[in-house]
């Protein structure tokens, strides 16, 4: 069945159901990016084993064959790199969703793959850094097109699918990396990059520019790329959503990116068992998404986001403790919870802002994970170092995850988006202009599946001459609000 036959009329456009090709095929993108993004975890002890020096001492780098410092700044650089997400993810607000979807997911597949080619630690460093905004930008680019493309009561189950897409490409790597690492080696599971690449324009027919954007816009020409113009009313909001995106950053950069190598190098877990333990929390993974869409959109976005923040942080330091079952355990009961963010915390960083700058909010979004990512791994690497001790990380988690959980606080200071549309959270901020719908009808989708869709060009050309959202901070020689 195609898309025409599923698509359903919304506020003057066209929306999708989670489950439709347009969704899936967006999915895929993300699926791409996470396998192109997660071979440097996957693979980072073997990366260590291949540019260092193993020994039998006690110490981190005796077992890693790097340092924690030094793996910690090699990550930290490629996690800084991130920054150039910002300008990326911006220039959809000018050039549109699906056109940079498409440059980002190929430039940064092929520069995952030239990493295959890397002499050193260092240039390893360096060439994935290169492609790491890319795929950062088509992750963040991923959510803010299912969040266009649907009604409040599919949204949370359309960003749900974008992280499951996401997850599916990051676990595939980590298995096959465990399971072929003597085979492959770290250059052949980069190399693997070109399989996703080769598909890339196939998926891509799929993938449909979102109405809401093209309504906004009304032409490319019409608008310009920005970095964070954003109208003054807004940015209060975006300062404490990239807060809060800095937290889960400081926790997930080191939980994440150094489990493998803890695995691997400190534990000596067979690759049997570490692929075992990412099939396992790929399982636990799918029911945290379902689980995060259900309290998303029952107890809605922001307790949701409380306490997936919270088990993150806990079962962070659990799975550094020491015994194997505690990093499984850990290991497998956090990535349930960042599951359980997924669909809560993208939903509410997409709906608090209008449409005109989602793709800029979406880059700081990014550099505050940046950040986040980038203190919290040159923090663990630090006090990792200065513990003196291989098998015993928990203190380094300790002091690195759990007071990050104290900032769950700020979510009070949001207002909560479950069950309403994006444009109706903006008329409290800034008065709506005449061209700008409000419907008193949250679910206006729900009432018109037998409704036929309006073309693309027809809702462009209905809006072209008109104000658009006051998302974009007025600049000068604008008439009208437009951007």
């Amino acid at each position: 069945m195609g898309d025409a036959a599923t698509v359903v009329e919304g506020q003057g456009f066209r929306t999708y159901r989670w489950s439709d090709p347009a969704l899936i095929a967006t999915a895929l993108l993300a699926a791409a990016s996470g396998f192109g993004q997660f071979g440097a975890v996957a693979a980072l002890g073997d990366v260590a084993k291949t540019f260092g020096h193993l020994t039998s001492g006690a110490t981190f780098a005796d077992e890693a064959g790097l340092s924690g410092t030094v793996l910690g700044v090699g990550l930290a650089i490629i996690r800084a790199a991130s920054f150039l997400g910002l300008p990326l993810a911006s220039l959809a607000d000018r050039f549109g969703r699906k056109p940079m979807l498409a440059a980002t997911c190929a430039m940064g597949l092929v520069l995952t793959v030239l990493t295959a080619l890397s002499p050193s630690y260092w240039w390893f460093v360096a060439i994935f850094a290169l492609g790491r905004p890319f795929l950062s930008a088509t992750t963040g680019l991923t959510q803010v097109s299912a969040v266009e493309l649907t009604t409040s009561l599919q949204r949370a189950k359309a960003v749900s699918l974008m992280a499951a897409g996401y997850a599916v490409g990051a676990g595939l790597d980590a298995i096959v990396h465990s399971l072929a690492e003597k085979t492959l080696g770290f250059r052949g599971i980069f190399a693997l990059a070109v399989v996703p690449l080769v598909f890339l324009p196939v998926i891509l027919r799929k993938v449909v520019e979102p109405d809401r954007f093209a309504r906004v816009v009304g032409s490319a020409s019409g608008a310009e790329p920005v970095l964070g113009p954003i109208a003054r009313p807004f940015r209060r909001r975006l300062l404490l959503v990239a807060v809060l995106a800095f937290c889960v950053s400081v926790i997930t950069g080191p939980a994440n990116s150094l489990v493998f190598i803890y695995a691997e190098n400190f534990l000596h877990l067979g690759g049997i068992v570490t692929s075992g333990m990412v099939v396992a929390a790929g399982a636990a993974g799918l029911g945290g998404l379902l689980v995060g869409r259900w309290l998303s959109d029952r107890l809605g976005r922001r307790p949701t986001v409380a306490i997936a923040m919270v088990g993150m942080a806990v079962f962070g330091v659990l799975a550094y403790t020491g015994p194997a079952w505690a990093l499984f355990f850990g290991y497998v009961a956090g990535v349930t919870c960042g599951a359980v963010f997924a669909p809560a915390g993208g939903s509410l960083a997409n709906e608090l802002f209008p449409t005109s700058v989602r793709g800029s909010v979406t880059g700081w979004y990014i550099a505050a994970g940046v950040v986040g990512a980038v203190v919290g791994l040159l923090a663990f690497g630090a006090v990792a170092d200065v513990r003196g001790t291989s098998h015993h990380l928990a203190l380094a988690a300790a002091v690195v995850f759990l007071p990050m959980m104290l900032t769950t606080g700020f979510l009070l200071l949001l207002p909560e988006t479950k069950g309403k549309e994006p444009e109706e959270l903006w008329s409290d901020l800034v008065p709506v202009s005449a061209g700008e719908e409000v419907h008193a009808d949250p679910h206006p989708a729900e009432h018109h599946d037998g409704a036929k869709p309006r073309p693309v060009a027809e809702n462009v050309a209905d809006h072209r001459g008109g104000p658009t959202d006051p998302g974009a901070a007025e600049r000068p020689g604008a008439r009208g609000g437009e951007p």
